[in-house]
């Protein structure tokens, strides 16, 4: 358990973190969804797909997800959604 008073302080900033970045990561996965959606649908795809990017983006500029990560998971879905437009 945190003894200081600049370890009490952290733990607080901690969770404040921790629940921002979980937002952001529900987020991302809702955003995904909504163009595998598309996709099975077939009606705004690229829509959903920018969206999708500018979220994973975002997160990227935040450190919440690396930008490694974020680099493959656009990747993927440009595959898929060109695929699905071809």
């Amino acid at each position: 358990m945190a003894n200081t008073p600049t370890a009490k302080k952290m733990v607080l900033v901690h969770e404040k973190r921790r629940k921002r970045n979980v937002s952001v990561r529900t987020q991302i996965k809702n955003t995904f969804r909504k163009v595998n959606e598309a996709l099975a649908s077939g009606e705004g795809i690229v829509e959903a797909a920018t969206r999708a990017t500018s979220c994973i983006d975002k997160a990227a500029a935040k450190g919440i997800v690396h930008k490694n990560k974020a680099a493959r998971r656009k990747s993927r879905l440009a595959r898929k959604v060109n695929k699905a437009l071809a």
